[in-house]
């Protein structure tokens, strides 16, 4: 029986090593798509942190040109572990942890309050809706560049952005 033809075409790929000296230039959308993940300054930095610990640890051989559709392969999968790793423990204290936005010299208080308010419902999107708006809206990615980072369809990241964005204009009460 032969194999799938995407299967012989991805083993066929030529590979090369991830080099660990680019890793700077995508920390930006990096950070981007990790403070939508998460919500907030400080874990946003923790997980890209993370990321390039994780990244870092042993040699990558990637099968394409795309270095930032693999980063946020790597920091979609570090947030779900670490997701996952903290529903599992118990929690000290029940109390809402509100981080403040760095201080901007010319940022007034509402355009502060006004972004911490978008970035809370875009955390609370679900999960489909809240990667596409966060590789689209917050890291700049391209329709496509976000098809390729979290492998679907180009049709289905537009049509999730749509319903993402739509539930975000909801819990803002934007929506008529």
């Amino acid at each position: 029986m032969l194999a799938p033809m995407s299967v012989l075409a991805h083993s066929e790929a030529p590979t090369r090593e991830l080099d660990p000296a680019q890793l700077g230039d995508h920390l930006d959308r990096l950070y981007r798509a990790a403070l939508g993940m998460c919500g907030s300054h400080t874990d946003a930095e923790d997980l890209v942190q993370e990321t390039f610990v994780a990244v870092l640890r042993r040699p990558r051989m990637l099968r394409s040109g795309d270095d930032i559709g693999y980063l946020l392969r790597v920091l979609r999968n570090t947030f779900y572990s670490r997701y996952r790793a903290e529903s599992r423990r118990p929690r000290a204290s029940d109390l809402d942890n509100h981080d403040e936005l760095p201080e901007r010299p010319g940022a007034a208080p509402e355009a502060m309050a006004a972004s911490r308010e978008v970035l809370a419902a875009v955390a609370a999107l679900p999960e489909p809706y809240r990667e596409a708006v966060a590789a689209v809206d917050l890291a700049g990615f391209t329709y496509r560049e976000a098809a390729l980072a979290l492998e679907t369809p180009e049709g289905t990241i537009m049509s999730r952005l749509h319903r993402g964005r739509a539930q975000v204009a909801d819990a803002l009460g934007y929506s008529s």
